[in-house]
């Protein structure tokens, strides 16, 4: 249930970086509404200003995410895990700045003000276990632990314990954990 939609918006990771941190975000367009084409249109520099006020504002942003998350399970992949996608912004994990360049950005369709359904954690969850067999996956963290001030999401509604027992059940393999990482 995977489907490939490419962004430009992505580069070269620096030379030796290997991804270890996921960030979960939350994102809508328009805000609070979802089902509609908005979150692709805007990680494919295609969104159209005249189809929501909201989007005059954002239609200059060059941002992605390597997955994306929907609200009836589908998983989109706009870039490739290897490849540094633009989803951070600017960010520090752990002491290290610019976290786009070690983390794997995944967005969830969701906003701040209403629950995640059920299926998008057990996409999530499967997208991180997957992950964890291909790169050295030491913190899974919001977009606000990398960004707090700056960024809200994936937000208070977000279930991490949740998240957690999903992966539990799926991957006994799990990373040690550092004391500021979810789980």
């Amino acid at each position: 249930m995977l489907r490939l939609c490419a962004s430009p918006n992505y580069d070269a990771r620096p030379e030796g970086v290997v991804p270890n941190v996921v960030v979960v975000h939350a994102i809508s367009l328009p805000p609070d509404s979802f089902g509609g084409p908005g979150v692709e249109q805007l990680f494919t520099n295609t969104l159209d200003p005249a189809e929501h006020p909201y989007y005059a504002d954002i239609q200059h942003l060059r941002v992605s995410a390597h997955y994306f998350v929907r609200r009836d399970g589908e998983v989109v992949c706009f870039v490739a895990p290897e490849h540094r996608a633009w989803h951070a912004g600017v960010s520090c994990w752990n002491g290290r700045e610019r976290c786009n360049d070690f983390s794997i950005g995944i967005e969830l369709e969701g906003c701040d003000t209403q629950p995640f359904e059920p299926v998008q954690y057990v996409r999530l969850a499967g997208l991180i276990a997957e992950l964890r067999t291909r790169y050295p996956i030491e913190a899974v963290v919001g977009h606000s632990d990398i960004a707090p001030g700056r960024k809200t999401d994936p937000g208070p509604f977000f279930d991490w314990q949740r998240l957690e027992r999903l992966l539990r059940m799926g991957d006994d393999m799990r990373a040690p954990g550092h004391p500021h990482v979810k789980f």
